[in-house]
């Protein structure tokens, strides 16, 4: 049985993406609107930095279904997806809706592949690096793909749509479609707003051992699977996943991390060899507090490294989702579905305005770093001030 859940599992391209759980992708499936709108949910992250990665499925009133943001293909993920499939018809529409977002275009021609009678349709903007590759090179299927360019879509009684961007960075552009199913009432994104749930997503809470292995002290301290742990673990992950090192953390320098090695109980692979080189200051929490302040935020990463390139363009667009009469939310990340209008969407987005919201100065240190070498190397534009 264990062998068969790892075949069920398996993911062969993980080399195309090289972060954890490598090539093992659990999937799991949770309906949201009753026989109409279902999500997909399997696990990423680096170092233990774990976060969920979801794709969603839209029932489709004209027969068949629609799917927003493929997951890794995997023969489990397939098979839960063809359950559907069975009662409401096949896979008609593919939806791609970033121009770069790697964890999301890698599994895009993968998952085309298995429904060979789905149209696909992506963000105009693509662009790869380090060599910008035309698309067919990268595996989408030439004469099955097309662009969501404001023209019109075999689709579009049932949504609406809008394009965030493009916003012009070195590389190539940030962009982002937000779907609109007017049918169900739901609103799906990719990674424009979040909202960060109070403990672990299911999907993370089913091997609970990056949460474990980030609850510790010390990397002298034994790994113990309690509820406090999972939680405590949990709240540090996600700060490590907004800010890369928020203000209550501490890094270690790297001899003495090294040298402590051997007083760790556990020196397995599993355990990076019994490395651990954080230290997380007293009131750590109160930067996790902060980010579940408001239901919805846009993630820091977001607001200090790229929508405030282009504050004018990014409120537009936020306002133009907000005129939808939409009652839930469904990012491709963290918690979801999130009950909210639009009102509360257009908030998040106040953080471009002058006097609008703001989270802790102190936890953006590192990302203003990163910001002013982004800006130097010509990565990213200067920012431009708020409105």
């Amino acid at each position: 049985m264990v062998q068969d859940s790892q075949k069920e599992r398996s993911w062969f391209y993980w080399f195309t993406v090289p972060i954890y759980p490598y090539s093992q992708r659990r999937t799991i499936r949770r309906e949201v609107v009753k026989d109409s709108v279902w999500v997909f949910e399997q696990l990423q992250g680096v170092f233990y930095v774990v976060t969920p990665i979801r794709m969603t499925v839209v029932k489709l009133d004209a027969g068949g279904l629609l799917v927003y943001a493929p997951v890794a293909p995997t023969i489990e993920c397939l098979r839960l997806l063809n359950e559907i499939v069975s009662v409401h018809g096949d896979v008609q529409y593919i939806i791609f809706p970033t121009a770069s977002g790697l964890e999301h275009k890698a599994f895009v021609p993968p998952f085309a592949r298995k429904y060979p009678n789905a149209q696909i349709y992506i963000a105009p903007d693509q662009w790869s690096y380090p060599v910008n590759l035309p698309l067919s090179w990268l595996g989408f299927p030439k004469h099955r793909t097309h662009l969501l360019d404001g023209r019109s879509i075999p689709f579009g009684d049932q949504f609406e749509y809008a394009k965030l961007g493009p916003i012009r960075l070195g590389l190539g552009p940030f962009e982002e479609i937000a779907l609109f199913d007017r049918r169900s009432k739901t609103l799906l994104v990719t990674d424009s707003v979040l909202s960060v749930p109070e403990v672990a997503p299911e999907i993370i809470q089913i091997d609970p051992y990056p949460l474990l292995f980030h609850a510790r002290e010390s990397g002298t301290e034994q790994i113990e699977d309690t509820e406090a742990n999972r939680r405590k673990g949990w709240q540090r992950v996600a700060l490590f996943t907004f800010y890369f090192r928020p203000s209550g953390l501490d890094i270690a320098d790297l001899i003495p991390s090294v040298r402590e090695v051997v007083k760790a109980p556990d020196r397995s692979k599993k355990a990076f060899f019994g490395w651990y080189p954080f230290h997380w200051k007293l009131g750590w929490q109160r930067s996790f507090e902060a980010l579940r302040k408001h239901r919805l935020i846009v993630a820091p990463i977001l607001q200090r490294l790229i929508l405030n390139r282009e504050p004018q363009i990014v409120i537009d667009w936020a306002e133009k989702v907000a005129s939808w009469d939409f009652e839930r939310i469904i990012p491709c990340h963290l918690d979801a579905p999130i009950d909210a209008n639009s009102q509360e969407f257009r908030a998040a987005f106040s953080f471009l305005e002058k006097d609008g919201r703001a989270l802790p100065d102190e936890d953006f240190e590192l990302l203003k770093e990163i910001e002013k070498g982004l800006i130097k190397t010509k990565v990213t534009p200067p920012a431009k001030e708020k409105l």
